[in-house]
């Protein structure tokens, strides 16, 4: 076997496990359930979130983390659209549209990093 086929193998089984906990964290937006999302976070998570412009809010540690993504996901009348979920090793890119109750909507995306199996860095960023 040769160098390039071992990496393209440990690339591929991390996109793999990348895939599955972006596809768990989704589900935490998709289903207004945050129950999942301790499992999901790293205790040393950083959030730069959206808001506010120009730089947004920075959140350290899981429970901040974990707060401020339990409070999206159970926003009365509002509901992520999951466009585009781009996986490669360690990283993904979450490509969304989110709507709000009074039926106004925001594009973004996020750039997300996983490592040992949880949620360590999260960085949203919104259109316009």
């Amino acid at each position: 076997m040769t160098q390039e086929s071992i990496i393209d193998i440990a690339m591929a089984k991390r996109s793999a496990e990348t895939a599955e906990i972006m596809r768990r964290y989704n589900d935490v937006f998709q289903h207004h359930d945050p129950s999942a999302l301790d499992d999901l976070v790293a205790e040393g998570c950083v959030i730069e979130n959206t808001t506010p412009a120009p730089d947004g809010a920075r959140r350290k540690g899981k429970a901040a983390c974990v707060e401020l993504w339990s409070a999206i996901a159970t926003g009365p009348g509002t509901r992520f659209d999951i466009e585009e979920t781009y996986v490669a090793g360690d990283r993904a890119t979450i490509r969304w549209r989110f709507w709000m109750a009074d039926g106004r909507s925001l594009r973004g995306v996020n750039l997300m990093r996983v490592a040992d199996g949880r949620i360590v860095e999260a960085m949203g960023y919104v259109k316009g």
